[in-house]
């Protein structure tokens, strides 16, 4: 409960024949968002007898990728005209069936309720002492069970009211999809950390984290859902808007959501992921120029960054690397032994390209750093004679806690090391980070009131529940003592 949880991906449907369909197809195009468990809950306007869970929903939850979980017999099995669904990332409680989300819950006043979630709530821990302390019993090591219990303790109001006073009380980061009998709720936390979008869809409506899952089901996008809203789909298809506290004028949306996680066909704050790739791209050629041959890319999120940087910097961008695309994807693989091995099944090199070259390699990000140590030393055992490496983002010096997994701060390289040190590991010829103000040029005009940059400034948009202590300046001149920070 007190480590970092879960990058994931949810999407909810209202008023659609066969639903469970849609859901299959929209967690289809997340699947990059997850890739360890996933689940569906759906709900009949009219109960039939054939009702699985708390006499109201059906549902089906399963370890593995989403393709592989939902033949059409399981589907068939999924009966509604409304829905939720989950695909889950998590580094804690990885292998319990109980983790994987929708969870369903009947509550005693307000029936039965499933909650899907993209997130990780700060003061989790917190909030779970306090409820088992006046009885709650937990069924997951999961915080987002922490809502379900929250619910529970609103007694005589409606169910909006009820939401309401159980999201005031939550910090940290949390999109939801919330199904009862009735409505479909769709709510974002008040900075906007994680991404959700609305759309309609076949006369009803669906909300999905990255608008890539509407593009599959046929889904009309319509707006992004606000910070601090909360959207109501009743059951007649009418579409209701609260904001649980007073809106703000800032949002803290990820940007390691434009630089890593989001699809690049995705469209996320009215911009499409891949142009702002591209930009960054752009900016770090501006930012750290060099002689070379040829600009290749670590694939994939990196290719519209090479793309970006050969045209600025005016060398010729060429496929240096070839993906297995069976092959999942190494950050959010929990074991350091699979992503060892994934490196190798996962990429290439081509020694056409590279051999006897000066080559500019560009990747999205180090974390670790473990994996481009891997990939330069295939690069420079496929014949490079150079090796400048360049990251299209600034160095990662602290950890996330909003639902992203980057590690404790001893397991972030740039929050131990030099560049210097780094480069001289990695083992290329130079080495140079997109600057934190290069990134904020190429996010757009008033980057810095729309993202969170808290993983490379260490300036956190709220620290409810995260004890951080001041320390003597590091090495890194933060005055944050890697030590002494939250796992």
């Amino acid at each position: 409960m007190g480590s970092l949880k879960e990058e994931c991906g949810i999407i909810g449907v209202k008023g659609v024949l066969n639903a469970s369909q849609h859901l299959n197809l929209g967690l289809f195009a997340m699947q990059h968002r997850g890739q360890e468990g996933t689940g569906i809950i759906t709900c009949q306007s009219q109960q039939g007898e054939a009702a699985e869970v708390n006499g109201a929903f059906h549902e089906h939850r399963s370890f593995g990728l989403v393709g592989d979980n939902y033949p059409q017999k399981v589907l068939d099995r999924l009966k509604g005209e409304s829905g939720i669904g989950h695909v889950r990332y998590s580094t804690q409680g990885g292998e319990l069936i109980q983790n994987v989300q929708p969870f369903s819950f009947l509550l005693p006043e307000l029936g039965p309720v499933a909650l899907a979630h993209n997130g990780n709530i700060t003061n989790a821990l917190q909030l779970k002492q306090a409820l088992e302390a006046k009885g709650s019993v937990f069924q997951t090591t999961s915080d987002t069970e922490v809502f379900i219990h929250l619910l529970a303790q609103q007694r005589n109001v409606p169910f909006p009211q009820a939401l309401k006073q159980a999201l005031k009380e939550v910090n940290g980061a949390f999109s939801l999809v919330i199904l009862t009998q009735e409505s479909l709720y769709i709510v974002r936390d008040k900075y906007g950390f994680r991404p959700l979008e609305l759309a309609t869809l076949d006369g009803g409506y669906a909300a999905a984290s990255e608008t890539c899952a509407f593009d599959l089901i046929g889904a009309k996008s319509l707006r992004e859902v606000e910070p601090g809203e909360v959207i109501e789909i009743d059951a007649r298809l009418q579409v209701k808007s609260f904001f649980y506290v007073e809106k703000r004028p800032q949002k803290s949306f990820c940007s390691f959501e434009p630089i890593y996680f989001a699809r690049p066909d995705s469209i996320i704050q009215n911009e499409l992921i891949y142009e702002l790739r591209k930009n960054l791209g752009r900016v770090l050629a501006a930012e750290h120029p060099t002689e070379a041959d040829v600009v290749i890319s670590i694939p994939d999120s990196g290719v519209p960054m090479a793309m970006g940087y050969a045209e600025v910097a005016k060398i010729p961008y060429e496929m240096g690397l070839v993906r297995n695309h069976y092959v999942g994807r190494t950050f959010i693989e929990p074991s350091q032994a699979s992503r060892d091995l994934r490196v190798r099944l996962k990429l290439n090199p081509l020694r056409h390209v590279l051999e006897g070259k000066r080559v500019v390699v560009i990747d999205d990000s180090v974390v670790r750093g473990t994996t481009c140590i891997k990939i330069l030393n295939m690069i420079r055992n496929a014949g490079a004679k150079e090796i400048h490496f360049r990251v299209a983002s600034p160095p990662i010096t602290h950890s996330c806690f909003y639902g992203i997994d980057t590690p404790n701060r001893s397991a972030l390289m740039a929050a131990q090391k030099t560049v210097e040190e780094m480069r001289s590991i990695m083992g290329a010829d130079s080495l140079a980070f997109l600057s934190l103000a290069g990134l904020k040029k190429a996010l757009g005009p008033g980057s810095d009131s729309r993202y969170c940059f808290a993983c490379f400034s260490g300036k956190y948009p709220e620290l409810f529940g995260i004890q951080i202590e001041a320390q003597p300046t590091d090495r890194l001149g933060t005055g944050l003592s890697a030590s002494k920070m939250p796992p």
